[in-house]
């Protein structure tokens, strides 16, 4: 790979990718921590609400015990969903090596050291990193089929003992 070739990689690729993932890394590291504060917050609240017995002091805030629990709840649903501190560390780990891998070009470590073409192998390492990071990204959020094979899935024999819900919502015994 010649100079100008490998100065606009990393002019337009290299940079451009270390930025996304430094920015986005920043970003679901501040919406995680305030999101779990809030749900820390909240959660300590709960209880201290419930004993104040806020219903006798003004009209309608007896229900701020309820109205707490429903947004921790909701919160923390948000958390586990989103995944927020899993992407984040992502996506500083990705843009951390990444890093790391200029590091190792520039002062000619590791496999650097032997090879002809520094230039390619370093593109062909960042181009792995982010397609690594890209799976790792995606894999969660494919459907999972997990179906026995059809060998071992078992079917109830007929006049086995167990009950059975029909549809309409009675209840029955067979056999």
């Amino acid at each position: 790979m010649d100079q100008d070739a490998f100065s606009n990689y990393l002019k337009d690729r290299y940079e451009n990718q270390i930025d996304w993932y430094d920015r986005k890394a920043a970003r679901n590291q501040t919406i995680y921590r305030k999101l779990q504060w809030s749900v820390v917050v909240l959660a300590a609240i709960t209880p201290v609400l419930i004993e104040l017995d806020l219903d006798g002091l003004i009209e309608g805030l007896g229900h701020a015990p309820t109205l707490t629990s429903a947004v921790v709840a909701i919160l923390t649903a948000g958390l586990n969903t989103f995944k927020y501190q899993e992407t984040w560390i992502n996506y500083r780990t990705t843009c951390e090596t990444l890093r790391k891998e200029k590091h190792f070009y520039d002062a000619g470590l590791s496999d650097y050291r032997t090879t002809d073409d520094r230039e390619a192998l370093f593109v062909d390492r960042v181009e792995s990193l982010i397609s690594r990071e890209n799976t790792m990204w995606s894999a969660p959020t494919r459907p999972k089929r997990r179906r026995r094979p059809r060998a071992t899935r078992r079917r109830p024999e007929r006049g086995s003992r167990f009950a059975i819900f029909c549809l309409c919502g009675n209840h029955s015994r067979t056999g």
